[in-house]
């Protein structure tokens, strides 16, 4: 896809944001349900993922994990924007490779120690870049992609969350 033809896709719900703000607000939402052996089934749109407990934490490493699910996400927000945002700037990107590390204290999740932290201390998101680009150019395509990096942003500034039983 080139800048034009993703401006052209994106142009008329650009326009109908600008003259209907309202129609810019969309609820999405994930389901799962509970399985044997400690699983959470989820349906993904298109196939479902079966996730479990991670290997550090009793599970067999058969299933998947909700941390790595979470940093897949991001890698998938991030990678998908950074293409966007080249496309939609005319950027020479030829490749681009996106990891995300992160680091939990597993005695915090289990209980084991109370002053441990549950959930990533530290997340870093890394991009091995391959295209013609200059530092401008680069500088630019990475500001951009934090900006409009949905999962990305909502790490950076975690939205209130509402628990119902």
């Amino acid at each position: 896809m080139d800048s034009e033809q993703l401006k052209s896709i994106q142009e008329p719900v650009k326009n109908l944001y600008k003259n209907s703000p309202e129609e810019a607000i969309i609820t999405l939402s994930a389901e799962g349900k509970i399985g044997e052996d400690v699983t959470c089934s989820v349906e993904t749109g298109k196939a479902l993922v079966e996730a479990g407990l991670h290997p550090a934490t009793g599970g067999t490493g058969v299933h998947a994990c909700s941390g790595d699910m979470l940093l897949q996400s991001l890698v998938a927000c991030a990678g998908v924007t950074l293409n966007a945002v080249a496309t939609a700037l005319n950027l020479n990107l030829v490749d681009a490779n996106i990891r995300a590390e992160g680091d939990l204290d597993f005695k915090g999740t289990l209980g084991v120690d109370r002053e441990a932290s549950v959930g990533f201390k530290s997340i870093r998101l890394t991009f091995e870049l391959e295209g013609d680009m200059n530092e401008a150019d680069k500088q630019t395509l990475m500001k951009l992609t934090e900006r409009y990096c949905v999962v990305y942003q909502t790490l950076k500034s975690p939205p209130e969350i509402v628990v119902n039983f």
